[in-house]
């Protein structure tokens, strides 16, 4: 019997039992159970017809009918039959495993599909059900709560009937929201609104204690066992557990007014209660609340959520698109594919991934995206696949009207096929789009192969030559002219088209080729145009005679002239220095090696010599880098020379290169031992005494040396890292000298990074301590001013001497941190002076790097001037010291800087005048307000007449240039009394006071402000 008729006489059979029931009540008990089973033999039935993916849920939907009508006979037969109406009976236990079975099928049908995908569905399905059981509760449950006539069972068993209610109510409104719409859905939803009408409608009969049989309640339950069994018989029920493709859609909006009525259930019950005078549910009412709020904010959440996945699925989409437009070939296509779907998949997540042509059972009508079970495609093609039960099957999109009779199979379990269904459908279209262009490419590449070839020949400028068996030219292709110089090819013997010293080359390949049938490649040809221009050619020979369109020996010919030379010069670049052509460093080290392995061998020394120039720099910036590049270049030939000269004296010279900037290297082979290399290094350093004769003028250079021997080093790289720290220590020592390595030079490199990392440290710390020496007038001894000196107790060391790590910080740009350091702390001494001195006008003086100049964006003239007024410190009491050097190497920017602090009021001082690069030009263009003599000078001017000239001299031209004269390091009354001879005013030095603690200099101000007489002052 077809499906159609088994449906129809369904339908009349309940017809006639229902109204059968309610017309003649005497036979409820018969009636009412001929529906109920009838109910359960059709569900029964429709799983035998239909048979669906999933049963057991159908099973456990007619085991709830079953339970169902049970439970109305044996309450039948109690009631009507034996007239018992004890309360609960056996019955109740048959009617509330109706709703365990019936929830535990609905939950079933949900895990099918893509329910698992849309907790939404969950979310408002407990919004919906939170709001209808608040209503429950008051109407149903809570009269029976507070019922004191009924026992603890009784309650129980009346309060599980309206929570069971509740129970299906959630699980059927996920069931809804979770899967697509269709009859068996909608059936399986009207029965069960009618089964909860009626449970509704008996519980308030029941309260209000005027229920009967056969009244309008029983039209609900009949509902209920009708369309139940309908559902189950309608061919519909099978695809409620089918794998489905999920289509997105938006919110409807039944859903979103359903769901905004449900949130207003708690306020209004709570309104009416408040109305009523009396709030008795106010627990159960916030509960509700916090239940409904909670369940908002996660479908917020998930609305987040899915918005980030999306805009990740988005980027991932995207980089794969980027790859299929680099895909050349369908492998390549499929790999990224492969890559794109594991990246949106989840990570670790079991699939399989094929591009493969589409069988008919897989082809929709209309080209859409299916799910079908994978046991039911090719064979070939299922087991690439693997045991998953379903696979996603993506059509590729057709391209210009063609169909591309191929697919995407994505196979993985259901769940994670729905998740990923539309990134698939996308990544099908790109790939449809890449297989096409690269099959386009194919049948173009295809049409033109002819032409292309043909065009090739006559065009290429390489020269094609068929050659006969007598090895005579039979064709010459159209670019023989360029490179022979003659049409006249045809015939030749091909070894007399080349220059002479090929012919024997060009006949030993024809005569392999021939008897061996292989052509082994030597050099580059020769050959010589019309014009005499001698060329080079690559020639490639192949055996074509079997070939009947050939028939002949093929050689082609490309000219590699230029290619050639362009070789020889990019190794001459890549090799050489280009400014003095000596070797560069790899040629250099490379050749090291050699030398030490061939000394290793032969017992014989091998030494390497590190040249820098000294002041290399002052000489780019005062005669420019033209002179500059001119002395490397007069430096490369001198060094090349003095080491010719001492060839087979001390050894072999070897190479002498350029390793960068103005450091070079010079190579000693074949030493008898280090005490050799020395000497080398003794006469290389005496080549630089006579000065350098440039187009820019005569210029006189030093250098310092760095000797290293195998004697300390095993290899090439130990020699040159040798050398290296032996120019170092050349010219910490004061340079124009060479050194030798030895172990205790890394020591002392080491032992300077050391205190480096150590002063890095200190200064993040605020290790360091703030002395001030006085600035006093020499006459009377009365402080004009403080010098400020920077003290640092090193933890293990003790007092570490400015000299000491003054460089290291100027070397590693620590001295930005530390001068402002020590200006901030200068700077705020002075004024504290000030502030307790107010009749004293006394000045700070502080030491100035070049690199604070170019340590600070904003400039250093503008922290300076903001740190002076930060604390109120007048810019005349500010005097910053700086060396000749610093405006020797000024670009410009340093004497803007200075111009624009002299101009705010800060007075500004060289330091240590007269033994650096000096000049009466600075003293004229800078804007300089003090001359500080170097102790150097203060030192001898009692005993030197020479000395003492020189300081009235100095002094003398301070004045005239109407500049401050300070001297430093005075430490005699002698000396004292000639600088006063002399017109020098201030001072400073140990015989006035040594440097002093900002609390020894306080006390100091102190006591001169008495009057009182100082004693001798020493720093803590």
């Amino acid at each position: 019997m077809s499906p159609q008729r088994v449906l129809a006489g369904y339908c009349g059979i309940m017809a006639a039992l229902v109204a059968a029931n309610f017309a003649l009540p005497a036979l409820h008990l018969i009636l009412w159970s001929a529906i109920g089973l009838t109910s359960v033999a059709a569900i029964l039935t429709g799983v035998h017809l239909h048979k669906p993916r999933r049963r057991a849920p159908w099973f456990l939907l007619a085991g709830a009918v079953a339970s169902f009508i049970t439970g109305d006979l044996i309450a039948d037969v109690l009631t009507l039959v034996l007239d018992k109406r004890g309360f609960p009976s056996v019955a109740d236990g048959f009617y509330l495993a109706v709703y365990l079975l019936i929830a535990a099928a609905m939950v079933g049908l949900i895990r099918m599909g893509v329910a698992s995908r849309d907790p939404n569905g969950l979310y408002d399905a407990v919004t919906v059900t939170a709001g209808l059981g608040l209503l429950s509760y008051i109407f149903l449950i809570r009269p029976y709560v507070e019922d004191p006539a009924l026992s603890v069972l009784e309650k129980s068993i009346s309060i599980a009937y309206p929570l069971a209610d509740i129970l299906v109510l959630a699980v059927g409104a996920r069931l809804i929201t979770a899967v697509r719409r269709g009859s068996a859905l909608l059936l399986l939803a009207a029965g069960g609104i009618g089964l909860l009408s009626a449970d509704v409608g008996y519980g308030l009969k029941q309260l209000n204690g005027v229920w009967e049989t056969g009244g309008p309640v029983d039209l609900g339950w009949a509902t209920f066992y009708v369309l139940w069994g309908f559902a189950a018989l309608h061919p519909s029920m099978r695809d409620l557990t089918e794998p489905k493709v999920h289509r997105a859609g938006e919110e409807h909006f039944g859903r979103l007014l359903m769901l905004g009525l449900s949130l207003f259930i708690a306020p209004c019950v709570l309104y009416f209660e408040m109305r009523g005078g009396e709030v008795r549910d106010a627990t159960v009412i916030a509960g509700s609340s916090a239940l409904l709020s909670g369940m908002v904010l996660l479908r917020l959440g998930r609305a987040i959520n899915v918005q980030r996945r999306a805009a990740q699925r988005e980027r991932r989409l995207r980089r794969a698109g980027a790859a299929l437009l680099m895909a050349t070939d369908e492998p390549g296509v499929t790999a990224t594919v492969r890559t794109a779907i594991a990246e949106l998949l989840p990570l670790g997540r079991p699939h399989r991934v094929v591009l493969a042509p589409m069988g008919d059972t897989t082809a929709a009508a209309d080209g859409a995206v299916s799910m079908p079970y994978t046991r039911k495609l090719a064979p070939a093609l299922a087991e690439e696949l693997g045991d998953f039960e379903v696979t996603l099957c993506c059509p590729l999109a057709p391209v210009e009207g063609r169909e591309s009779g191929r697919a995407l199979y994505v196979a993985a379990d259901e769940v994670t096929l729905v998740g990923v269904q539309e990134a698939a459908q996308i990544l099908a279209t790109q790939a449809a789009l890449a297989l096409e262009r690269i099959a386009l490419g194919e049948e173009i590449g295809r049409r033109n192969s002819e032409a292309y070839f043909r065009t090739l020949v006559l065009n290429t400028a390489d020269v094609i030559l068929i050659v006969g068996d007598h090895d005579q030219i039979r064709y010459a292709s159209p670019s023989a002219h360029a490179l022979f110089g003659s049409d006249e090819l045809d015939g030749t013997p091909l070894p007399m088209a080349f220059a002479k010293e090929s012919v024997v080359e060009v006949d030993r390949r024809l005569h392999e080729l021939r008897t061996r049938g292989v052509d082994r490649p030597g050099d580059d040809l020769r050959v010589v145009g019309a014009d005499g221009r001698p060329a080079l050619v690559e020639a490639t020979f192949r055996d074509l005679r079997g070939e009947p369109t050939v028939g002949g020996v093929v050689v082609t010919l490309r000219d590699v002239t230029e290619r050639s030379r362009l070789q020889a010069e990019l190794y001459q670049r890549a090799t050489f220095d280009a400014l003095t052509g000596l070797p560069n460093r790899e040629v250099f080290l490379a050749r090291v090696q050699e030398a030490v392995s061939s000394g290793a061998e032969s017992g014989a020394t091998v030494g390497v010599l590190i040249m820098e120039i000294d002041d290399f720099k002052v000489v780019n910036d005062t005669l420019g880098h033209g002179a500059g590049d001119a002395l490397l270049v007069a430096v490369g030939n001198r060094l090349t020379e003095a080491l010719r000269a001492v060839d087979g004296s001390y050894g072999a010279a070897g190479t002498v290169a350029r390793l960068g900037g103005d450091e070079f290297a010079a190579l000693v082979r074949r030493a008898g031992s280090a005490a050799d290399v020395e000497r080398v290094a003794e006469k290389v350093l005496a080549s630089f005494a006579a000065p350098f004769e440039l187009p820019h003028g005569e210029v006189t250079a030093s250098a310092s040396i760095g000797v290293s021997t195998t004697a300390e080093a095993a290899d090439a790289q130990d020699l040159l890292r040798h050398a290296d720290l032996a120019v170092y220590v050349a010219k910490d020592a004061g340079k124009d000298r060479w050194r030798r390595y030895e172990s205790s030079l890394h020591s002392a490199v080491v032992e300077r990074h050391k205190l480096r990392a150590d002063l890095d440290r200190a200064i993040a710390d605020g290790a360091f301590l703030l002395h001030f020496q006085p600035i006093v007038a020499i006459s009377d001894g009365r402080t004009h001013g403080f010098e400020a000196l920077v003290r640092w107790n090193h933890p293990t060391r003790g007092m570490v001497s400015p000299a000491e790590f003054i460089s290291v910080a100027e070397e590693s740009g620590l001295i930005v941190p530390l001068g402002a350091w020590v200006l901030r702390n200068a700077v705020e001494a002075a004024a504290q002076w000030r502030l307790l001195h107010p009749g004293e006008e006394v000045y700070v003086s502080v030491n100035v790097s070049a690199r604070q100049f170019r340590g600070r964006e904003q400039g250093f003239a503008r922290w300076v001037l903001d740190e002076i007024d930060r604390m109120g410190l007048p810019p005349a009491s500010l005097l910053l010291e700086m060396t000749e050097s610093l405006l020797l190497h000024d670009d410009g920017d340093v004497t803007a800087e200075l111009a624009a602090l002299r101009e705010a009021g800060v007075r500004i001082a060289i330091d240590d005048f007269g033994t650096g690069f000096s000049s009466l030009s600075y003293l004229r263009r800078l804007p300089v307000d003090v001359l500080k003599l170097d102790k150097s000078f203060i030192d001898t001017i009692a005993s030197s007449a020479e000395q003492h000239a020189v300081v009235d001299m100095i002094v003398q031209l301070a004045a005239i240039l109407q500049l401050q004269i300070v001297a430093e390091g005075i430490e005699t009354s002698a000396e004292r009394d000639l600088l006063m001879t002399m017109g020098c005013h201030l001072g400073q030095g140990y015989l006035f006071s040594r440097p002093l603690s900002y609390g020894d200099a306080s006390q100091w101000l102190l006591e001169e402000a008495s009057g009182l007489q100082r004693g001798s002052q020493t720093a803590a």
